[in-house]
């Protein structure tokens, strides 16, 4: 299961109110079929690459894809939706005890209980463990935030003539994660059936940005779509000229996203981390 924004989301934002999709091409051109499916990304995104990697299933469908199956509701669907961080996230806990009351109609009480105390659950957010926890939620990975600053389109924005990574963007960045991180062992102790672990993609993305040619790199402060300064979401299309045909070289899919390979990398570790955790 995957709670968060566009780094987790699986394609939720197709059927939401939102302007910010990527149900359109270049997006998903490395994906399975090479279709856009509301991934910010040219194929898979974390959520997938985690769940492949512990051998739970390829792909991780979106809740409110249309074509959601009820095989798919046993195990594991994405929460995720693009943007979110900038809205609360209430309506997500609605959607899950929605989801949950299904699971129930599928495999009955025991069975539901069982499946959510024994699932993994991805967060790009702290605010809802709480909500979590009291409906019987127990294995719990929270992510850290990107390093900011060196996203391509705050290198735009605030990196001066040069594009450097922006210095406050990423110390904003740290602080927020050294606070995530005290939050957690604060809530492992007011949550004890809790199993919660931090995971941290600051660090590794950084490495990639700053040492690109060990991982297979070659640009590290542009995106593949477009010009790489700024364009994501509806200013990353087909429409859009210059957009790469190596996206291989390229850490970021689009100004605000890794690419494929950048997770495939970063997922790596992680995968490492949650087995030997859970």
């Amino acid at each position: 299961m995957a709670f968060g924004d566009s780094i987790l989301d699986t394609g939720n934002n197709n059927n939401l109110i939102s302007l910010i999709k990527c149900n359109f091409p270049p997006y998903g051109q490395d994906f399975i079929g090479g279709k856009p499916t509301g991934r910010f990304c040219n194929g898979k995104v974390l959520t997938d690459l985690i769940a492949e990697g512990l051998g739970v299933k390829e792909t991780v469908p979106a809740y409110f894809d249309p074509n959601l199956q009820s095989k798919d509701l046993a195990t594991g669907v994405c929460f995720a939706s693009g943007g979110a961080g900038l809205d609360p996230l209430t309506s997500s806990i609605t959607n899950f005890k929605e989801y949950i009351r299904k699971l129930k109609g599928l495999v009955g009480e025991e069975g539901a209980n069982k499946i959510i105390s024994n699932s993994l659950f991805l967060l790009w957010t702290s605010t809802i463990i709480k909500d979590l926890y009291e409906v019987g939620v127990r294995k719990i990975a929270i992510f850290s935030t990107l390093p900011l600053g060196c996203l391509p389109i705050l290198r735009t924005l605030h990196g001066g003539l040069m594009r450097s990574c922006g210095d406050d963007d990423n110390k904003a960045a740290e602080l927020f994660n050294s606070k995530l991180l005290a939050e957690m062992k604060n809530l492992s102790s007011f949550l004890p059936q809790a199993k919660i672990v931090y995971v941290d993609i600051y660090n590794p993305l950084l490495d990639l940005i700053n040492n690109p040619v060990k991982s297979g790199f070659s640009v590290p402060d542009r995106s593949c779509c477009g010009t790489g300064t700024i364009e994501t979401s509806v200013l990353c299309d087909q429409l859009i000229p210059f957009t790469c045909d190596n996206v291989s070289e390229f850490v970021f899919w689009d100004s605000a996203h890794p690419s494929e390979k950048a997770y495939m990398i970063i997922a790596s570790p992680i995968l490492q981390d949650l087995k030997k955790n859970f």
